[in-house]
């Protein structure tokens, strides 16, 4: 009998008394016996007519014959199965009795015993089964009762024991009320920060969780084509409140001084900027470590100065930055500041109400019972208490965070003023017309509101001559936008004071597109509309009130909440009527910061531009609802990626990849893209290798730029070939096992705007298709000298370059950009039309390691190691140069960890470290592009990038003038080339 039939007998008989069971040693005879039956032919038993012996069956003697079959057996057989066909002649009555009372015993036995499974209801048949049982034991018959109760008080003591009883929850009508919602609201902040329009995108967008908040990535629409157009012909909004402000005060001269040693003139303007230090222009600077430049980038901030206070050199300074830019940005300005002092916040006064104290004094009083006929919310025990505020500002902050540093030896002070103040960001030619339908200058107050005493900030405001008058100057200012046509005819980076009433206050009853109006344009004043062109905002129009704290705090304690404004609204005569008098709490000061557009190239100039808005906290809804009702888009991160796309800028932290945050992105981005990778089925994946794409998650920019430094060394300036530039960089990685005794120089963006202008005039700028070239001027020529002197200073740097595709296709991210041979150029110049040459498949030579490691994984490491070692052959030339650099030395003469490596291996990706970069595939490669992507403005593939300096120099050297700036461009799952050209736009 099987092992499978002997657990499934043991199964079936383990709760049978022994006088049932057969056991397997056993014959018929004894099994026949200790039923209570006699074997015949004993002499206990025999037949006294046959002289005390029976004679034998016949059946006996067929079974002496046929194979015995011991132990039970399932199923039906032709023989018996081994037992006796018929029954016997004779049993003893005592003995049959005591084994068929053992059985019934056992059987009831069996049927009362209760295992740890069991309850007592389920010694009942099934017909008196009822569910109601396990709750009710009444239900049970009266001989079970006792029992059952007794077991349900042990399992209500251990759980009780075990877990807490949980709470009951409320219903959803409860949850739904104001209060419980808030705090619920509250409760989810605590880890990631909401902006003020949270509710409002959660509902709308796909939110993602970055950089410490909770923000809206894309809406769950389609509306890619409509946010572009709203771009390029309306309007689009975003909120920008995330970005961190970091405000610094004191003297003019302490300040600069500081602050000119993160800056360099030689990356453009900086801090002291002479129009951005008036206050009527915002400047943006890339800001390095303290005395670093151009080694240790951090990242690109904006700032913006308060226009100066006549016979005051005390100034206030707002520097904004992204939040992953704060971490490294706000140790390095405390410690240019030296300002290392914090200066701890006040602790908040608690509020004691007498007559919560006098109640809660006797605690030993019993519970009031709860009297039928009152509501829940009334008796419960916090319900007089104070009600949930709703967090305004940064919700993770801990109260007694510092948020101010002061310096004892100069006097500066460092206020962290992050999610202090609401920044929305207006993109689109008709941005100016929607603040102007959107918002009114604040009317002033009465002589009666200026008599009575008011702890507003307005009134106080309206009682001085000197600034009503600035409040008309900046109405009239605002007032002129109505006469502009497009956003980008005002200087970039004007800055506008005002206030303004409350936009709720002026809702239109439906949603409205705001567009310019033609009588309105007639009546500015034509002279003063083109002084604000060509001049922008007079010095003393740049102020504003959002400057001081008290009025921000002022302003946003006393906003008029919805629902007293909805009771407003209902006592109006005329229905949809503005209210009048505007009430005093309706009055908000702001600032308006235009935002350049698109300022490089010679292609959709000022594409891009817009305003931002400035609000003190508290009062972002306020405005977002306002604005949506004119009719503008709403884009979420993704939008931004793609407005500075078409702007052909880099975007933070993304196209920074020399910055702390940017090293960072591209782990994080790494990371995400490989477990996206591994995710799919091994026979779903791209197998990378064959498609000769080396990094495809990552752009190893510190060995492209190694490589080329090497190669340019070695070759100088002549023609490099591939199988030149191969020999060279299989001497590099024969050089690794050396130990090198100075650390190796950390590649950095090229930001010198004289060395970018070169560039930029050897590669002969052109437009997206070549046909304009521009006016090169008094910049030198290219030649072996000029090239030679220029990489003396700029060898391991990376230059930011605009590609564009000759032909059909679509860029990807991390595509290569590769040197053309002179036969690719030759059939580009026979057939304009030629989609690029193609690029071999490469052969894997890590699937059969993986295959072997899969079939034999306790293989002897050291023969794994020895394999691994030792590769298969490729077929093909191009393949034996492809493999000669893929091992390194240091991993052959140390098996034992190439064999812990190989162990790591993925299917379709090369292992670390990382063969040649620039030769590994036919066409050498120069750099990487970072984004890509159609563009619906040039009507072709376009993508931004980065390219070795080193690389690039030497190409453009071995370019004839008609091909001047040309490559080819390779997605990493594609193996066709295709020709683009370059620009590097200043």
């Amino acid at each position: 009998m099987s092992a499978a039939k002997v657990k499934m007998r043991e199964k079936k008989m383990r709760n049978q008394p022994a006088s049932v069971q057969y056991p397997s040693s056993s014959s018929n005879v004894e099994s026949s016996t200790q039923n209570g039956a006699d074997a015949p032919g004993t002499g206990k038993n025999a037949d006294p007519l046959k002289g005390g012996l029976s004679e034998v069956h016949p059946s006996t003697e067929r079974q002496k014959k046929t194979p015995h079959q011991s132990g039970w057996v399932r199923g039906h057989h032709k023989d018996g199965g081994g037992y006796t066909k018929e029954m016997p002649k004779y049993i003893t009555a005592g003995a049959f009795a005591r084994a068929r009372a053992a059985e019934v015993s056992a059987m009831l036995k069996a049927v009362r015993k209760t295992t740890s499974s069991s309850r007592v209801f389920e010694a009942l048949p099934k017909h008196m089964r009822r569910r109601a049982m396990s709750h009710n034991t009444k239900r049970l018959p009266h001989r079970l009762r006792e029992v059952a109760n007794r077991m349900r008080e042990k399992s209500l003591q251990a759980g009780s024991k075990k877990k807490k009883e949980p709470a009951k929850s409320k219903s959803r009508k409860a949850r739904r009320r104001h209060g419980n919602l808030l705090l619920e609201f509250n409760r989810r902040q605590r880890k990631n920060i909401w902006l003020e329009t949270h509710i409002w995108h959660a509902k709308r967008f796909h939110m993602v969780k970055k950089w410490g908040y909770c923000l809206g990535d894309r809406p769950t629409y389609k509306c890619y084509r409509a946010c572009y157009r709203a771009m390029s012909s309306h309007c689009l909004l975003q909120d920008l409140s995330y970005y961190c402000c970091i405000e610094l005060q004191g003297d003019e001269d302490k300040l600069l001084a500081a602050l000119s040693q993160l800056t360099s003139k030689e990356a453009g303007p900086t801090f002291a900027a002479a129009l951005c230090l008036s206050g009527r222009r915002q400047g943006s600077v890339m800001v390095y470590r303290a005395g670093r430049y151009p080694s240790q980038p951090l990242g690109p901030v904006t700032f913006l100065w308060r226009p100066r206070t006549q016979g005051s050199v005390h100034r206030q300074l707002w520097i904004w930055a992204h939040p992953t830019l704060k971490q490294d940005l706000l140790p390095e300005l405390q410690t240019v500041c030296q300002c290392c002092e914090a200066v701890l916040p006040p602790a908040a006064p608690v509020e004691v109400n007498p007559t919560l104290e006098a109640e809660s004094e006797p605690e030993n009083t019993p519970e009031a019972k709860p009297v039928p006929g009152i509501k829940r919310k009334r008796s419960r025990k916090d319900a007089t208490g104070p009600p949930a505020k709703k967090i305004l500002g940064d919700g993770t902050r801990l109260p007694s965070t510092p948020v101010s540093w002061r310096s004892s030896s100069n006097g500066l002070v460092i206020n962290d003023l992050t999610m202090e103040i609401v920044r929305y960001r207006l993109i689109g030619p008709q941005s100016h017309s929607v603040l102007v339908d959107t918002l009114e200058a604040a009317t002033g107050c009465d002589e009666v509101q200026k008599s009575q005493t008011c702890s507003l900030w307005w009134p106080q405001h309206c009682s001085d001559e000197a600034k009503m008058t600035l409040h008309q100057q900046q109405a009239d200012i605002f007032n002129i936008l109505k006469g502009i046509y497009s956003t980008s005819e005002l200087p970039s980076g004007t800055v506008l004071g005002l206030t303004v009433d409350d936009p709720r206050l002026t809702l239109p009853r439906k949603r409205v597109k705001a567009l310019p109006c033609v009588k309105q344009a007639q009546e500015v004043d034509e002279e003063k509309r083109r002084k604000l062109m060509l001049e922008g905002v007079p010095e003393p129009c740049c102020q504003s009130f959002i400057w001081e704290q008290s009025v921000r705090d002022n302003v946003t304690d006393n906003k008029i909440s919805e629902q007293e404004l909805n009771r407003m609204r209902s006592e109006v005569l005329v229905p949809s009527s503005r209210l009048s008098p505007t009430p005093l709490q309706g009055r908000v000061p702001i600032l308006l910061v235009h935002q350049p557009g698109k300022q490089v190239g010679h292609e959709m100039s000022s594409w891009g531009a817009g305003w931002d808005l400035l609000l003190p906290k508290g009062w972002g809804m306020a405005f977002w609802i306002p604005l949506v009702y004119r009719g503008v888009r709403i884009g979420g991160l993704n939008m931004s990626l793609k407005h500075s796309q078409n702007k052909a800028a880099p975007h933070f932290p993304r196209d920074y990849p020399d910055c702390p945050a940017g090293m960072r992105f591209q782990e994080e981005q790494e990371a995400e893209l490989l477990d996206k990778f591994k995710r799919h089925p091994p026979a779903k994946r791209t197998n990378y290798i064959k498609h000769g794409c080396v990094a495809p998650f990552r752009c190893p920019w510190q060995q492209l730029a190694e490589e080329w430094e090497i190669i340019v060394r070695e070759g100088g300036s002549q023609t490099r070939t591939t199988a030149q530039a191969d020999a060279v960089t299989e001497e590099r990685t024969s050089q690794r096992a050396i130990s090198i005794t100075k650390p190796p120089s950390r590649f950095t963006v090229l930001r010198n705007r004289k060395a970018l202008r070169l560039l930029s005039a050897w590669c002969r700028p052109t437009t997206s298709k070549g046909q304009r070239p521009c006016r090169v001027g008094e910049l030198p020529p290219i030649s072996c000298e000029a090239v030679t002197s220029f990489l003396s200073a700029h060898a391991m740097s990376l230059v930011w370059v605009h590609v564009s595709l000759l032909s059909k296709g679509k860029p990807e991210h991390h595509a290569m950009l590769c040197v053309p041979t002179p036969e690719d150029l030759k059939a580009l110049g026979n057939r304009q039309g030629t989609g690029g040459p193609q690029e071999p498949p490469h052969r894997d030579h890590f699937k059969s390691r993986i295959k072997r490691r899969k079939k034999d994984p306790k293989k002897d490491p050291k023969k794994a190691a020895t394999s691994s070692v030792t590769p298969d052959k490729p077929d093909g030339k191009k393949a034996d140069l492809i493999f000669a650099s893929d091992l390194d030395t240091n991993a052959s003469k140390d098996p034992k960890s190439f064999s812990e490596s190989s162990s790591d291996l993925v299917l379709g990706l090369w292992p670390d470290p990382l063969p040649s970069v620039a030769s590994h595939c036919s066409r050498v490669t120069v750099g990487w592009v970072i984004q890509g992507d159609f563009s619906m403005s040039a009507g072709c593939g376009e993508a931004l990038g980065f390219v070795s300096v080193a690389g690039l120099l030497n190409t453009l050297l071995n370019q004839t003038s008609e091909h001047k700036g040309k490559l080819l461009l390779r997605n990493p799952t594609s193996l066709h080339y295709r020709f683009a050209k370059i620009n590097i736009e200043v």
